[in-house]
């Protein structure tokens, strides 16, 4: 998942790093972890490639 940082503002940057390394804290399955940092991008509408 590389993400161009022109294309988002810092501060959106900053809250979807925090928001990542949340739910690797709190989630102990790689599946789990990677659905639900999906759902984080599908909730702030973010396309990655």
């Amino acid at each position: 998942m590389i993400m161009t940082k022109s294309n988002l503002p810092k501060g959106l940057r900053v809250h979807v790093r925090r928001e990542k390394a949340r739910i690797r804290k709190m989630i102990a399955g790689l599946v789990e972890q990677e659905a639900a940092i999906s759902a984080l991008y599908q909730k702030l509408k973010i396309t990655y490639s």
